[in-house]
């Protein structure tokens, strides 16, 4: 069946959370099978391997790495001991990685995977070898013990309405483009299914793209291709699924002479990002607060890698292509706009005023109020 999400629970907040974190429980033998072996405790070295998929988007060496191994080293008064590969947007590297923490015999994988059904290998002689997966951000494929991301459907329904508003009563005058992300990430077909539900039967979709790797350069590409395509008159806003898509389709639409610029969607508060938003460039992104995804990735890895299990954690389940009824933690989301960076990226402290508000912005900082 294709990836969704069965909802059992409210999706948790940073605050529910907060109170499952102390229920990662004492050591236990695990379970029988080929992969039995003894937990580590509390006061144990717990050893958790850490694979992130690529570092062209800013996110996962700013944020997600240095959260969690913060997190991971409050959980266990410091014993936890990380090893961290970073897949460079390359899946068979992925999948290297992971037999190599396999061999090392970590307690337990945090991983995001590169290409979810690419990796499902990989989870599944993690499983036999008797080493639990949390599966972060994105849903990989196989046997894993728990997931933690954000409610994806909903980032995509909240970039979706996003360019509705913005749109305002010229959503039926012309087009919209749909530039999405890689058809290797199941993330992207989640939030490509919440931009159509809210988008359908209110726009025309003139030209719609899966994008390879997400990066900005083919973003630009697609771009150049619907203008030619449509005529830059016709476009009237451009659904981008991310932030650096977005800088990629917005060079495009300069390039071309599209002046004003159509609204533009986002996804990850990248700096470059609300630098665009300050400008007026960019419409909107989607802030996903690291934290939370972060703590709950923790939790997950020291309750697993001590035994215990995963619905200690989390209230809800959600389905990938291969395994139903997975333990999930989903994390809520923001549109992030001109209107409220103040009291998100600002008051979350992800940015200072001094990192945003550059020479090259202090105008549009100023009349927005940003530098006061």
């Amino acid at each position: 069946m294709p990836a969704s999400t069965r909802r059992t629970a409210v999706a948790l907040g940073a605050t529910a959370l907060a109170v499952l974190l102390a229920a990662c429980g004492s050591a236990k033998q695990a379970g029988g099978g080929p992969g039995a072996r003894q937990r580590p405790g509390p006061g144990d070295t717990l050893r958790v391997g850490l694979l992130l998929p690529e570092n062209q988007t800013a996110r996962y060496e700013k944020f997600d790495r240095p959260l969690i191994e913060r997190h991971l080293a409050e959980l266990t008064n410091g014993t936890a001991r990380v090893t961290y590969a970073n897949a460079k947007q390359d899946a068979a590297v992925q999948t290297q990685q992971v037999d190599s923490m396999i061999t090392n015999r970590v307690d337990v994988l945090v991983l995001d995977a590169v290409d979810s059904r690419a990796v499902a290998g990989a989870v599944r002689r993690a499983e036999e070898a008797g080493v639990p997966v949390v599966a972060y951000d994105r849903l990989a494929e196989g046997p894993v013990d728990a997931h933690t991301s954000f409610d994806n459907e909903e980032v995509g329904r909240v970039q979706a309405r996003a360019l509705l508003t913005a749109l305002g009563d010229r959503a039926g005058s012309g087009e919209v483009v749909m530039v999405n992300g890689s058809a290797t990430d199941p993330n992207a077909a989640l939030f490509k299914a919440g931009a159509h539900a809210v988008l359908d039967g209110r726009v025309r979709v003139g030209r719609e793209f899966d994008t390879k790797e997400w990066k900005p350069e083919n973003a630009h590409s697609h771009m150049e291709s619907a203008l030619t395509a449509l005529g830059k008159e016709r476009v009237i806003g451009v659904y981008a699924a991310n932030d650096g898509m977005a800088g990629g389709v917005i060079q495009a639409l300069k390039t071309a002479g599209v002046s004003p610029l159509p609204p533009v969607t986002g996804q990850d508060a990248e700096l470059a990002a609300v630098q665009r938003i300050v400008a007026g460039e960019q419409y909107m992104s989607v802030y996903k607060p690291y934290g939370p995804g972060a703590r709950a990735a923790a939790a997950l890895a020291v309750a697993l890698a001590r035994g215990e299990p995963a619905t200690s954690v989390t209230r809800v389940t959600v389905d990938s292509a291969t395994t139903e009824d997975v333990p999930a933690v989903l994390v809520p989301v923001v549109a992030l706009t001109r209107d409220n960076l103040a009291e998100t990226v600002l008051a979350d402290g992800v940015y200072s005023r001094a990192e945003i508000c550059t020479p090259r912005y202090a105008a549009a900082c100023d009349r927005l109020g940003l530098r006061g």
